[in-house]
């Protein structure tokens, strides 16, 4: 079967391959199987040299990769780049702390001695999703390899340069044979590589959908997997928060990667006492980006990645404004292949799309409220608990307010965002499991009780 990948800007045909066949998928899995064991007795200095090298290896080709992410997803160049530097970065803290994360736990019982370790599961299948390419799958494999496990990937359809370009960059770092394999397969040729017994595990990064199939898939054969899915993310605006601040982080938050991020911010809990205030001035900065060649410096909106994504989003802003909400500043698709403009929707209440989806793409979705607890009944009035955020002048306040918002990432006048040093991942549709930090590199470990009497 042939895959065509769209420049999402063009509309151009950027690409053609051919999906893998049984014996090309058996190859993959056989140098997985029989890299594992050699990987796993790899000692920890050895892999972590290693994954420096593979830091040094992105730096040195971010301008190719760049690029590759840049014609099959449309992202913004500068945003590309800063996606490159952070999976580096993710190689760098994982090589200087995986000793400590693994490091044997001592448990006095009654034992002579007795302790907890961690020790690899065996080859872990990654899912990832297309809108960051290059970033989710190092979030999944930097602590993955470090902990001693090896790895496959099945990577989104419409962007299988950016997988190749991976595994690239992983050969030219030194990595092994069989450590690292990429699967160019579809939906179903998945389902069959997870009942594999050479597959240990499983982490998913996607829809909703993607992860009831996949982990119906892992259940079935009793696979540890890690979920990844949808957010619904407010942005909780108090009456005492600092306006300048608030407004200018909240264009980022909405409409950094053209709004397609799990943890954009995309529902806006503003208390009615400021809501007119910082409405307006949303509105007037949000109307200054610039929806263009992503490729282009003075772009500061990118296409987003398919014309059947923009297509959806408009469908559920139609849908919200037959339904009484108000279109404050685009709403209409862009004469572009994929491209769809910097838009709110004021007056967003239960019921419509945009109160009970997730929009995926540059569309911000006002939800006004009396005070502070409402302001935290309406934020956890949905189905996702990805992340959050509180904005007010008063820290202690914030954190209050943080803390009773039902997610796994909650953040207060700063946006929501991964980073490498604290555990990611959600509750309620938004998934389970955890990625990064200490939490992160235990996900695909078997953590063993040793007792000695």
């Amino acid at each position: 079967m042939t895959v065509e990948t769209i420049n999402p800007h063009t509309g151009q045909s950027e690409y053609r391959h051919e999906l893998m066949d049984a014996a090309a998928i058996e190859a993959v899995l056989a140098a997985a199987g029989d890299a594992a064991e050699r990987w796993a007795a790899t000692p920890l200095e050895e892999r972590g040299a290693l994954l420096r090298a593979i830091g040094h290896q992105l730096r040195a080709r971010r301008g190719d990769l760049q690029r590759i992410m840049t014609a099959e997803m449309g992202k913004l160049g500068k945003e590309a780049l800063a996606e490159i530097e952070k999976c580096a970065g993710a190689c760098d803290y994982y090589a200087d702390h995986a000793a400590g994360y693994l490091r044997e736990e001592i448990v006095e019982t009654d034992a002579s001695r007795s302790y907890v370790r961690y020790e690899p599961l065996g080859c872990v299948l990654a899912v990832m999703p297309w809108n960051f390419p290059i970033w989710q799958v190092f979030r999944f494999l930097a602590p993955a390899l470090m902990a001693g496990n090896v790895a496959v990937l099945k990577h989104a359809s419409n962007v299988p340069r950016c997988a190749d370009a991976i595994a690239l960059v992983l050969r030219a770092a030194g990595l092994p044979e069989g450590v690292f394999g990429v699967l160019h397969i579809d939906n179903e040729q998945a389902a069959d590589v997870i009942r594999d017994a050479r597959i240990a595990a499983v982490t998913l990064t996607g829809s909703e959908r993607a992860g009831r199939s996949i982990a119906a898939n892992a259940g079935d054969q009793l696979k540890k997997c890690v979920m990844e899915l949808g957010g619904s993310d407010a942005f909780v605006v108090l009456e005492d928060a600092d306006l300048d601040l608030t407004v200018r982080q909240a264009v980022a938050a909405r409409f950094a990667n053209a709004g397609q991020t799990c943890i954009a911010a995309k529902r806006f809990v503003v208390v009615e006492a400021i809501a007119d205030a910082f409405v307006e001035r949303f509105v007037e900065a949000a109307a200054k980006l610039r929806l263009g060649d992503p490729q282009h410096e003075a772009t500061t909106l990118a296409p987003m990645a398919r014309q059947d994504l923009r297509d959806e989003l408009h469908r559920q802003v139609r849908a919200s404004i037959d339904q009484g909400a108000r279109a404050l500043l685009g709403c209409e698709p862009d004469a572009s292949h994929a491209g769809y403009p910097a838009s709110i929707l004021d007056g967003v209440a239960p019921g419509m799309p945009a109160y009970e989806e997730e929009l995926f793409g540059p569309v911000a979705a006002i939800l006004r409220v009396r005070d502070e607890d409402e302001a935290v009944r309406v934020a956890n009035d949905t189905t996702f608990g990805l992340g959050g955020s509180v904005w007010t002048r008063d820290a202690a306040r914030g954190e209050r307010v943080a803390r009773r918002l039902r997610c796994g990432v909650a953040f207060v006048n700063a946006i929501v965002r991964s980073d490498v040093r604290l555990p990611f991942g959600g509750i309620k549709r938004s998934g389970y499991g955890r990625e990064l930090a200490g939490h992160g590199i235990h996900e695909f470990t078997n953590i063993k009780s040793v007792y000695v009497a």
